[in-house]
């Protein structure tokens, strides 16, 4: 099984204005002349960290990770100002013209594979292959399944944590009752809410209870740009129109992709990637049997690193022993 690359360090890092009050933190790792990668994080509002850089062989791979609005080391924390899907792949655009990159791959993982399906669709020109993660197709159905009914049959003791601050009348739109609260006044009530809604999610991540991914969902500054960001953009579909990336998939039908699916993925049920798969016939889809939607299970690191390595041999035209 493989596992992530050994910590490195960032060889450069930026700050790049963008749409007011938006100032996005990005850092550059791994070789300066390597192949381009881009690693698109999850939420949205999550935010990368150090393990973001670790799944590419830093030999082979110009590594660029950046915090989207509103989260992580980017500025103001938790802003929903300009703050839309179609803000987010413009910042993509800013950054690649910013670090003189002609083509990239791009890698990202659940809101990721959205941003960067929206992203490929728009720019793809622009894009080498995509490697993707915990499909997220931001369907009405599938904001349904884990905020309103379906994963609540999986999980009714966490459930019944995540709908503690909404009271009984106003569970019929649970969207609607934590974005109420998220937005509000009362700052204690905002961050309770918001410490629900991301620790709904950190618990459900994972096919078998992971006590470091339900505290890194729970810390309070994260949990707060994830739950006001995600739930700004869900109750507005994403800002994306019915069925658009599954519509749209034509557009990059060239392209090569690597899907990576936890078959116990209960925050992004695998009929997302099995869609996706349908409709874009150049790409891969590796069903990971024993694994849920994180990242960081053994499984899924595992195909996700390999896939990196191999895409990187075959863009680089390497051959099996060099890479």
């Amino acid at each position: 099984m493989q596992t992530l690359y050994p910590e490195i360090k960032p060889f450069a890092r930026h700050e790049l204005a963008v749409q007011e009050p938006h100032v996005l933190y990005i850092d550059e790792s791994g070789s300066p002349d390597g192949l381009p990668v881009l690693f698109v994080h999850g939420g949205p509002g999550a935010g990368c960290d150090s393990a973001s850089r670790r799944y590419f062989d830093p030999n082979l791979y110009r590594i660029v990770t950046f915090d989207q609005r509103g989260c992580g080391r980017s500025v103001p924390h938790a802003s929903l100002e300009n703050n839309t899907t179609w803000d987010l792949v413009a910042d993509m655009e800013r950054i690649r013209e910013h670090l003189g990159i002609d083509k990239w791959v791009l890698f990202g993982g659940s809101w990721g594979s959205t941003l960067s399906l929206a992203y490929a669709q728009t720019h793809p020109e622009r894009v080498h292959a995509l490697i993707l993660r915990g499909i997220f197709l931001c369907r009405p159905q599938d904001f349904d399944w884990f905020y309103q009914e379906g994963a609540s049959r999986l999980f009714p003791d966490y459930w019944e944590d995540y709908v503690a601050p909404i009271p009984q009348d106003e569970r019929g739109e649970m969207m609607k009752a934590f974005y109420r609260r998220l937005t509000g006044a009362d700052q204690i009530a905002q961050m309770h809410a918001a410490k629900a809604w991301s620790t709904w999610e950190g618990r459900t991540a994972t096919l078998r209870p992971n006590p470091q991914v339900v505290e890194r969902f729970s810390e309070s500054q994260r949990a707060l740009s994830i739950a006001r960001i995600e739930c700004h953009y869900f109750l507005n579909d994403a800002f994306l129109q019915p069925d658009q990336l599954l519509r749209d998939v034509s557009k990059i039908a060239h392209l090569p992709g690597v899907i990576v699916h936890g078959r116990y993925d209960a925050i992004c049920p695998l009929d997302n990637a099995w869609s996706l798969h349908q409709a874009w016939p150049n790409s891969e889809l590796q069903i990971i049997r024993d694994a849920g939607h994180a990242a960081s299970e053994v499984g899924i690191t595992d195909a996700l690193v390999r896939a990196a390595d191999d895409m990187a041999r075959r863009l680089l035209d390497l051959p099996l022993e060099e890479a």
